[in-house]
């Protein structure tokens, strides 16, 4: 009997697939040792065939199989794709998108959350699979909609926008003065003249586009809550979440999010295949901090990614052997209680046909099966699997265990710096900021999650163990705090950051931070307004490099992209661009210190900077001095290490075959 200690399996669409496929699935289930499967995800038009009909015979057979196996199922409301009859009576629902133009079906995500219609229709599905599941033996864990992120221009959009817009500014004369409208003669004296940001003649207004993405959050988070209260108004002690989907497309602000969620889950696809290791660091790190903040103990769970490959470029690129189980024991090492992949047996048709899977489509005498069984097995045998199994041992859905406090006794700031759990170095991450870096009205583009991903991986390749924490985590504690491209810095996090310096943390700021409010507007006096007398330092113009051009500092470290001319009134100079002026600098006063980069550093000039900041801060590696490829996690039962490339290589006075994962120590 597979072990309910981890979350192991996928998404299983069985509606896909005639009943004796199922059979044959379940056995191969539990051959593999899978211990959940995602069920009903896309199911609509199954389970809800006509309006107010429902077909659970189905659904009833899945779940008994599953629990006559001993799997568990994560339940899935099925609202991302609402049937053709839904969309047929109710053609409004459907999104539009900016330039006016009604998205037909035909498709997913085929909706408009703020449509009435569609709100009703999807609290009337949950409230039935609630009523019906509530209490069936094989759920564990809900799972509300698909990847919340779906954009709407509609008139339903407009009417919601603007009673939020009410909500959040009060008055005409206070959105008119945060979204600076005497400019370009856009000063609004109706409400009714208020719209969302549709296609413009030339460039739009960035704080409403800005305004646009939080209302749209707070919208779909409504609609998540909705399902979610439905839910547990019929079993009050289920377990309910939604899966996270990452990028800068996505309108939704997860740091708050999570504070909703029983369980941060998120979905991670890496966009390169040499990056894969890297990128999922990052998200595997990003969303622990955001459950820590949210006061959920950093326990989170890695509900989708790919078994067999990563689409690079539009090109499908084929893991190598051995990628699965190192990448899932990574997230697993990071706090994730388990891995799940999208998905368990692959489409014989439909516009995800390709997507690999654990059963692809010839069958499960496969590499990738083979895979997925050992990694199974060793999940459910191995007494010392990176994991964060103790940590949680009192979490009442991942055990029968009652509720108790998390890791360190639970919460978001409890633990010392160096815990289980907790690094000694952080990098801040803030969506909205992405947000507003992303707008096209910058002196140069910038992509903001790029940035961070940057000084992360620079630390990650150090082997730092790294928090990726979101504006309102707790910092104390943190030896090092970095804060890349934080362009949107409220005045509250100003503080923050102020005493966290003030308290002897050593904060990292680089360019384009403190630059504007909340509102988007600029702060007066030279920048980072925000943080400009606690980093001794005033830019008085940026001065972004053409593409490809490449300056050397006076230290030797080559710089691309982004520079700044600055001076350092009351600040050293750490290093200088080839005119003299000021390209790196450090204020020390008292316990404090605090550097600014005001230039795009390459990654061996960023390592060698944070190698110099972290060992005056007196933050460690997990592991010094790692082969490039090699990766040290710090989980509560030991290190941890991630052989990545195809080369043997020894590590602290001992062999890692290639491909090799390996724990060092206690």
């Amino acid at each position: 009997m597979p072990t309910k200690s981890f979350f192991h399996g996928a998404d299983w669409n069985p509606e896909q697939w005639p009943e004796q496929v199922w059979a044959e699935d379940l056995a191969l289930m539990r051959e593999a040792r899978v211990t959940a499967a995602t069920v009903g995800v896309f199911s609509w038009s199954r389970l809800e065939p006509t309006p107010g009909a429902y077909d659970f015979g189905w659904l009833d057979r899945v779940l008994d199989g599953l629990h006559e196996h001993g799997i568990d199922a994560v339940l899935a409301t099925p609202t991302a794709s609402p049937p053709p009859w839904f969309t047929q009576a109710h053609p409004n629902a459907l999104a539009m998108r900016r330039d006016g133009v009604r998205l037909v079906h035909g498709s997913r995500d085929t909706y408009c959350v703020n449509a009435p219609a569609y709100r009703a229709a999807s609290l009337r599905i949950a409230s039935a699979l609630a009523e019906r599941y509530a209490r069936h033996p094989a759920v564990r864990l809900w799972h509300v909609h698909n990847e919340y992120g779906t954009w709407c221009f509609c008139d339903h959009c407009a009417r919601a926008f603007r009673g939020w817009l009410r909500e959040r500014h009060g008055t005409l004369d206070a959105l008119n003065e945060a979204w600076t409208t005497d400019f370009w003669s856009q000063r609004y004296t109706d409400w009714a003249q208020v719209l969302p940001p549709r296609a413009t003649q030339y460039l739009g207004n960035p704080a409403q586009e800005l305004d646009y993405r939080r209302f749209l959050s707070d919208r779909m988070l409504a609609a998540y809550t909705e399902q979610r209260d439905a839910i547990k108004q019929v079993a009050p002690q289920a377990q309910v979440t939604t899966n996270f989907v990452l990028g800068g497309w996505v309108p939704v602000d997860h740091a708050r999010w999570s504070h909703e969620v029983d369980l941060v889950a998120i979905d991670h696809y890496p966009s390169s295949l040499d990056g894969a290791p890297a990128q999922s660091a990052f998200a595997a790190d990003a969303a622990r901090g955001w459950s820590a903040a949210a006061g959920h103990g950093g326990r989170w769970l890695l509900m989708e990614h790919a078994p067999a490959h990563v689409t690079e470029d539009g090109v499908q690129r084929r893991k190598p052997p051995g990628m699965l189980a190192r990448i899932a024991l990574a997230h697993i090492a990071r706090g994730s209680h388990g891995a799940m992949y999208f998905q368990w047996r692959a489409s014989p048709g439909g516009a995800e046909q390709w997507h690999t899977a654990l059963v692809g489509h010839p069958g499960p005498t496969t590499r990738v099966f083979d895979e997925a069984r050992a990694l199974g097995n060793r999940l459910a045998t191995e007494g010392r699997a990176p994991s964060y199994r103790s940590a949680y041992k009192k979490v009442p859905f991942l055990t029968d265990q009652p509720a108790g406090p998390g890791p360190e006794g639970g919460g978001s700031g409890t633990a010392r710096a160096g815990a289980a759990g907790r690094g000694e170095v952080a990098v801040w991450f803030d969506e909205l900021c992405g947000w507003a870096v992303g707008a096209s009205h910058l002196p140069m583009p910038v992509d903001y999650q790029g940035v961070v991903e940057g000084w992360h991986r620079a630390l990650w390749r150090r082997g730092h163990h790294v928090d990726v924490v979101p504006p309102a985590a707790t910092l104390a504690g943190y030896r090092v705090l970095v804060v890349p491209a934080a362009y949107l810095l409220s005045d509250e996090s100003a503080r923050r950051l102020d005493e966290y310096v003030h308290e002897g943390g050593h904060l990292v700021v680089t360019y384009l931070s403190g630059i504007v409010d909340e509102h988007l507007r600029v702060r007066g006096g030279g920048y980072p307004g925000a943080l400009r007398d606690l980093l001794g330092i005033r830019v008085e113009e940026f001065d972004p490099l053409p593409s490809g051009a490449v300056i050397t500092l006076d230290t030797g470290d080559a710089a691309t992209g982004w520079t700044e001319h600055l001076t350092a009134p009351s600040a050293a100079v750490l290093a200088r661009y080839p005119d003299g002026r000021p390209a790196v600098t450090r204020r020390e006063q008292d316990a404090s210190v605090a550097y600014y980069v005001s230039c795009a550093l390459d990654e061996a000039a960023t390592a060698r900077l944070l190698d110099r900041i972290c060992a005056a801060a007196g933050a460690s590696p997990i592991v010094p001095g790692l082969p490039d490829g090699v990766e040290a996690v710090h989980a509560p039962d030991g290190v941890w290490l991630f052989n990545h490339t195809d080369e043997a290589h020894e590590v602290a006075g001992r062999q890692l075959p290639r491909g090799a994962v390996a724990r060092l120590a206690d």
